[in-house]
């Protein structure tokens, strides 16, 4: 094949548009994650030069010997359940209203979506002070308000210092699920909806049967970003109790930075790294493929 058959033929061109996009993410992406599987299976501090091989050490150790790695793993549960169900409703309950014409949507639609461009570390010192037991908004609130029966220590309990922090969590990251929300309901076929009304069809009606199914794609998308965006939560954790008070906000993301980063044991923290990843691909991978199929079917 001469040149300018190449040029015009579209394998040759894909490679080449994609061919950049496609290095960069294998050098910053793939070559990375490849490289915690292999110190996963090492001991290295980060400073000696010789890496130690040491099998399924790593492994065995988190598994069977370090307590907190199971306290961690609970929080994480706990913190995806709750992940996808909260800011993917609450995105879409915002969505369907600022869909409806009123009087300054695009305001509101940028006021709801702001938290998600703010620094998480920011939105966590933010809200560690509206927490603070002592001049914090919500118990000076209270206390305002005749309710001092209800102040608490927001993030000293650990009987409710997780779910605390996942409040910061849900402000911060409601926008992002309903943006996209927002987009989907774009696609709602408006005479299919004018239809219904029409043939008597309620409100809830008209979003249960045309509504919600013309959302399917859509939903796939949010609730799996939303599960990714949850297994590796950190900086809002890390900024507002750095996983305290006893390890009660501890996570699978944050623990693995603390081994290696803080006590500098990089191979029990790409191990963690690595029961991390396959957790995703083991909820995701299902999902996209069940959801696939699905789509198919209804098509």
């Amino acid at each position: 094949m001469n040149l300018k058959n190449m040029l015009h033929d579209p394998r040759y061109q894909a490679f080449v548009l994609l061919g950049p996009a496609l290095i960069i993410y294998a050098v910053f992406a793939i070559y990375p994650m490849i490289d915690v599987i292999i110190l996963s299976f090492q001991r290295w501090n980060g400073l000696d030069p010789n890496r130690e091989w040491v099998g399924l050490a790593n492994y065995q150790h988190i598994f069977t010997r370090d307590p907190v790695f199971w306290v961690a793993f609970r929080n994480t549960v706990i913190w995806t359940v709750l992940s996808v169900i909260f800011p993917p409703m609450i995105g879409l309950l915002l969505a369907l209203g600022l869909n409806q014409k009123i009087f300054a949507r695009g305001s509101l639609r940028a006021l709801y979506y702001l938290p998600v461009i703010i620094a998480p570390i920011a939105v966590a010192t933010m809200w560690r002070w509206m927490y603070d037991p002592f001049f914090g908004l919500f118990n000076q609130l209270l206390t305002a308000w005749g309710m001092r029966g209800l102040i608490q220590d927001w993030l000293g309990d650990r009987d409710i210092a997780l779910y605390s922090v996942f409040v910061a969590y849900v402000w911060q990251s409601v926008g992002f699920s309903m943006v996209l929300f927002l987009a989907g309901l774009q696609g709602v076929s408006k005479s299919l909806v004018e239809a219904a009304l029409i043939d008597g069809a309620s409100r809830w009606q008209v979003f249960r049967f045309v509504t919600l199914p013309a959302l399917q794609a859509t939903m796939t998308i949010v609730l799996v970003l939303s599960l990714i965006n949850s297994l590796k939560a950190f900086d809002i954790i890390y900024g507002m109790t750095g996983g305290g008070p006893a390890q009660s906000t501890q996570m699978l993301a944050l623990w693995a930075f603390t081994q290696a980063m803080q006590i500098f044991d990089f191979g029990r923290g790409g191990a963690i790294s690595v029961v991390l990843l396959v957790i995703t691909m083991v909820i995701v991978v299902p999902y996209m493929n069940w959801s696939r199929k699905r789509e198919e079917a209804a098509q």
